[in-house]
């Protein structure tokens, strides 16, 4: 046994495991048999996990500590107003809630342009994302499924980059870089769209803000010269706004695409319990991005906002997206236009979308890599994320005993 675990542990003879354990229907479950006659310490018989079903949760339980890394850092610089700074859960990677910093007044300020409950809901997305990351967590080691991966991804090792040096800022090792994003934001005309759909090979879906998705962007000030930036910290607020939706509606997406392969039916419950949770915050930034550019004391349709990024060179542009747009852009839509579904034959339908399973968790990764998400982190943290996602692509739905 002691040989079989330490011929497992490199990426790539655990992928050759989990290949062979995928391979057994009915007998690939974590521990089972050795561990039938026992409980482990949360009270739950261990070893009832499919091979397949634990590495789908260990995938989202890794994407799970991702958000709750790049939310706390939003959350420290948004709550220097208006929020009641309450977690239920505790922060995964420390075992212990977050203090408040006392947050960046101009950022909180320029984010309240979006909506004046931004702070609220900046911590309570933060807090839902520690919630699910705990959970995942625990249900995981309950079950004596491995979370040796998680837990080096929780922990400090893969914890090097810097975030924001601006008033407000723990200044701590981060997982995440929210300094030099590019945001994807064809999600806006995606669920706008009411004659495609990327699961059937759709593809040019109108972007909400075409300059967020060329060079790069900060979402957060860097130093306290961005926050004292009038009209900087404006633009790093707004492309805050377009990233809290763009993280999300990958999250609605992910969660029903995995739990087509789920096998068990607890594990089912668990998947389709925390994924319409991702929809609610997507569709609430959704809401909330569509306000960049709008002048609420003033006139309407407001003049393109253009701003120039001195360190990331980069310019962004953004619209008044509530006048002279057309529906694949107009903000307030922020219900999903009913789509063609499975195929074009059958009745439009409104859904989340993508929800294709094939590749998901790997096209997750790959769309937070293209986001900038992670630039600055090691090759080594680049694999482990890849192996993740690997192993909860390769897991399939197998037969009841």
């Amino acid at each position: 046994m002691k040989d079989l675990t330490n011929r497992i542990k490199s990426p790539t003879d655990r992928r050759s495991f989990i290949q062979r354990a995928l391979a057994v229907a009915g007998t690939a479950r974590v521990g089972a048999g050795l561990l039938s006659n026992s409980k482990t310490a949360f009270g739950e018989e261990p070893g009832r996990l499919t091979a397949g079903d634990a590495a789908i949760l260990r995938f989202l339980a890794a994407a799970e500590i991702l958000e709750s890394d790049l939310w706390e850092q939003y959350w420290e610089l948004s709550s220097a107003t208006g929020v009641n700074s309450f977690f239920e859960a505790p922060n995964p990677a420390t075992g212990t809630k977050p203090t408040p910093t006392g947050g960046n007044a101009a950022y909180t300020t320029a984010l309240q342009i979006l909506d004046g409950d931004m702070p609220q809901y900046i911590n309570d997305n933060t807090d839902d994302e520690f919630s699910h990351a705990n959970f995942l967590l625990t249900y995981l080691k309950s079950k004596g499924a491995s979370t040796e991966d998680l837990d080096r991804l929780a922990g400090p090792h893969f914890r090097t980059l810097a975030g924001s040096k601006a008033i407000g800022s723990a200044m701590k090792g981060r997982l995440t870089n929210l300094t030099q994003l590019t945001i994807d934001t064809s999600f806006w005309g995606r669920y706008r769209s009411n004659n495609k759909n990327p699961d059937l090979g759709d593809t040019s879906f109108a972007q909400a803000v075409p300059s967020l998705n060329s060079g790069k962007h900060t979402a957060i000030p860097r130093t306290d010269a961005d926050s004292n930036n009038a009209n900087l910290i404006k633009a790093i607020a707004f492309t805050a706004g377009f990233h809290f939706c763009f993280i999300e509606q990958g999250g609605t997406s992910l969660y029903p695409g995995l739990a087509q392969r789920v096998t068990d039916p607890e594990v089912l419950r668990i998947v389709l319990s925390i994924g319409p949770t991702e929809a609610m915050h997507f569709q609430t930034w959704q809401d909330k991005a569509g306000n960049a550019n709008t002048n609420p004391n003033g006139p309407p349709g407001n003049p393109p906002f253009t701003v120039h990024d001195p360190i990331n060179n980069s310019d962004v542009t953004f619209f008044d997206l509530h006048f002279s747009q057309p529906e694949t852009l107009q903000a307030n839509l922020i219900m999903p236009e009913p789509c063609p579904f499975l195929n074009r034959n059958f009745p439009l339908c409104s859904i989340i979308r993508p929800t294709e399973t094939r590749g998901i968790a790997m096209g997750a990764v790959t769309a937070l890599m293209n986001d900038g998400l992670f630039i600055g982190q090691t090759t080594e943290f680049f694999q482990l994320l890849k192996d993740l996602a690997s192993d909860a692509d390769q897991a399939r739905r197998q037969s009841g005993d």
